[in-house]
């Protein structure tokens, strides 16, 4: 039996030219394809990046490499949902949750304090909880978590099993937030999308799971937020290389589920 390849599917999409021309982002996407599935793939994220609501881009590049590392495979994190009223009360739970999740509150309150400057990077702040600084050094391109997917026939069985909808964003999100919280040195992600219609953000931890919080953000508002919260990290390379290169497929087993009512 030959032993099928896969590849990493990335894409970029901006307006006003390239992202390091200083053009706006508008979308980007991850896949994990087969050789043979690669070019529904690419279609998927093609469409992906010509209907978002940030608007048209007028600068793309998709790309596929092979993945020669071994793929991980991780049970996806299980998922609760914050409903709230006003994004001052979404805040206000996505402060206590990542207390909750081992952040000290001056950390929190720091991290608050330059919500405005991370809301700006394309991709994730690494944000250290002891210190209270960023960490990662990346400006406005922050660090971007890559090679990672979930098989749609998985997804959706977990999905239909949970009583959740199937919802690609939903299934996106869940990946990055398992991948992310893996790793021994995550102590919580804070994450808000940067789609102006798309008002649901949350906080995710190996303790407390993926939290949805349904107002994180004003409706029309293009800025989002990503940010990880690190602790004990010696070794920056290794974590943001752990982040972007290391395959991950998330897969849901049934046997190993706890229902929610």
């Amino acid at each position: 039996m030959i032993e099928e390849n896969f590849f990493s599917v990335r894409m970029r999409a901006s307006n006003n030219g390239a992202h390091e021309q200083g053009g706006k982002h508008i979308s980007g996407g991850e896949l994990i394809s087969t050789y043979g599935n690669l070019k529904n793939a690419v279609n998927v994220l093609l469409e992906k990046a010509l209907s978002h609501s940030r608007g048209n881009p007028d600068f793309m590049q998709i790309q596929f490499e092979k993945i020669d590392q071994p793929i991980t495979r991780l049970s996806p994190l299980h998922v609760g949902t914050n409903e709230v009223k006003s994004v001052g009360e979404g805040q206000l739970v996505a402060r206590n949750l990542l207390e909750k999740a081992g952040v000290p509150s001056e950390s929190i309150e720091k991290a608050y304090q330059q919500i405005t400057e991370f809301s700006e990077p394309r991709g994730a702040i690494l944000f250290d909880v002891r210190s209270g600084i960023r960490i990662d050094e990346r400006n406005e391109k922050g660090v971007r978590v890559s090679r990672v997917d979930w098989l749609t026939t998985n997804f959706e069985q977990w999905a239909d099993y949970y009583k959740m909808i199937q919802s690609h964003r939903v299934k996106e999100a869940l990946v990055l937030a398992t991948k992310v919280c893996a790793h021994p040195v995550t102590v919580a992600e804070l994450c808000w999308s940067d789609d102006p219609e798309y008002t649901t953000g949350y906080v995710a931890s190996k303790k407390l799971g993926y939290q949805r919080i349904t107002n994180l953000k004003k409706y029309g508002d293009e800025l989002g937020c990503r940010i990880f919260f690190v602790d004990g990290l010696s070794d920056l390379h290794s974590y943001i290389d752990y982040l972007e290169k290391q395959p991950i497929f998330v897969q849901w087993e049934e046997e190993n589920a706890t229902r929610v009512n």
